[in-house]
């Protein structure tokens, strides 16, 4: 009698305490609890609170729910299956504005010569070659010709993870005259875990990228250097990359401000995008993902919360067509 009202009471307990465990599908909304892109949850067919240190951690793939230890990979094979045509689907999918909003991101991180650059998830090079044209620029200015042993400090690094989208900026660069021992390094590497020592960086750039990573929280404080107990990574780390005074500066696409021009955006983003990712690039499937990883992103105010939560000081942001992007900055004291 005992052990049974015992085990009512567990019950009782586990219903109000984990709610959202003991829905009956595991693809209801309510089956998990949510942490910005990260969440976990279990079905409810058969539930044991004392089973608890064995639920899966999930991690949103647009609007699917996937283990965490695949999403990296899933959102790889998006990569790699558009990798080809990424550039040719920025242009139509933006209908051009996307080279306006990059060169606004690099107006905003003032590269200098001499300046050690990290660019995350910048595979293509659209990014960095951005950088490295306006330190040039700033050379030339000031020299009218080169600073030698200055632009011999300068070094820009493009990380990705996605080997194929490498492959593309790698050729790019070729096209463009750069080696790949001057100026420019390309490295595959993950953004939750960069390769690079501490206190290495002048500046930080991440462009429609990171919402694509597993955990917000942990590619932030790898730009930073920040000790703290990281929860949705079960565990401890101290991460490290940028100079104290070095910038961090995120381009991503946002969510829209202005009501009417929403709706409109809605329908061509669920509508249009797709169905041009399937005649141009032949894979409508990434698209979709693409539409949907950006509802699933925190909003400007979350988002610039989140940066500071990660130890960056004067946090702010600036929209850029009514919030359809928006760039978020902050600097490491």
């Amino acid at each position: 009698m005992a052990l049974r009202a015992a085990s009512r009471s567990l019950a009782l307990s586990s219903r109000l305490l984990f709610p959202a465990l003991l829905s009956r599908s595991i693809n209801s909304p309510m089956a998990f609890l949510h942490s910005h892109a990260t969440s976990f949850g279990m079905p409810s067919s058969y539930f044991n609170p004392l089973s608890l240190p064995l639920i899966l951690f999930l991690s949103s793939l647009g609007y699917k729910q996937v283990p965490e230890e695949q999403k990296s990979k899933l959102v790889g094979n998006v990569f790699s299956s558009v990798a080809s045509s990424y550039d040719l689907m920025n242009d139509l999918m933006s209908v051009g504005l996307h080279r306006l909003w990059k060169d606004r991101l690099i107006s905003k991180l003032n590269p200098f010569p001499g300046m050690k650059h990290l660019d995350v998830a910048g595979g293509t090079g659209d990014v960095a070659f951005r950088v490295l044209e306006r330190i040039n620029s700033v050379s030339h200015r000031a020299m009218q010709g080169t600073l030698p042993d200055t632009e011999e400090d300068t070094q820009i690094y493009v990380c990705d993870i996605n080997p194929n989208m490498l492959n593309v900026g790698k050729k790019r660069a070729s096209e463009r005259g750069y080696k790949e021992d001057s100026f420019l390094s390309w490295i595959q590497g993950d953004a939750e875990a960069l390769s690079f020592e501490d206190g290495s960086m002048d500046g930080y750039t991440i462009a429609f990228g990171i919402r694509n990573v597993t955990h917000i929280e942990k590619a932030l404080s790898e730009a930073y250097r920040f000790c703290q107990i990281l929860l949705v990574s079960h565990g401890f780390a101290c991460f490290r990359v940028l100079k104290r005074g070095g910038r961090f500066l995120c381009l991503e696409l946002s969510h829209m401000d202005v009501p009417l021009f929403k709706e409109i955006y809605d329908v061509y983003s669920f509508s249009v995008i797709p169905a041009m990712g399937e005649l141009v690039a032949g894979d409508r499937q990434s698209y979709q993902y693409l539409v949907e990883s950006v509802r699933r992103f925190p909003n400007q105010e979350k988002f610039a919360q989140m940066i500071q939560e990660a130890g960056f000081e004067r946090v702010e942001y600036e929209n850029l067509v009514g919030g359809v992007v928006a760039i978020h900055s902050g600097l490491k004291l």
